[in-house]
């Protein structure tokens, strides 16, 4: 199986930097979903909501606190191996749970529009929407970039 990315780590610690802006941009969205989500439950009209919706939280809740953990992965886990020994493995394996954190996000941020759309505007609205943003997510993080890096002429 090839490594996720395919990068030359040219300048050294370039990846580093690299992987630590993205989690610091992924990182604030999961929190923020998770955080809605946590306080959810404790909202008055929750114990009103049928089994499937509680199901489809469960899910949501399940997937956001999972891109946490593994986006948050690598920078602890940077910490407590201090100094790296094997630099490249560290950098392929964050590499992959980054990506995974992100899977699951996109996972996330998609039922939850299902679980907030459906509420509102009732589930056929809910499947619709939820139907959109896993489109644009599939669009714009996965497809985009394997498209870009396919047609980069550099």
């Amino acid at each position: 199986m090839k490594d996720l990315p395919d990068e030359q780590d040219q300048d050294g610690d370039g990846d580093f930097s690299d992987m630590l802006s993205e989690m610091r941009i992924l990182l604030p969205g999961a929190q923020m979903l998770s955080a809605f989500l946590i306080i959810l439950p404790f909202n008055e009209g929750f114990g009103k909501i049928v089994h499937a919706e509680k199901l489809l939280f469960l899910a949501t809740f399940f997937l956001s606190l999972t891109s946490l953990v593994l986006l948050s992965a690598p920078a602890i886990q940077h910490r407590l191996m201090r100094p790296l020994r094997d630099r490249e493995r560290f950098k392929r394996i964050a590499t992959r749970q980054i990506v995974a954190g992100a899977f699951s996000l996109a996972v996330a941020l998609t039922l939850g529009t299902d679980l907030v759309i459906s509420e509102v505007f009732g589930p056929v609205v809910g499947i619709v929407m939820a139907a959109i943003m896993a489109g644009l997510i599939l669009c714009v993080w996965w497809l985009m970039p394997a498209w870009l890096k396919r047609h980069d002429r550099v």
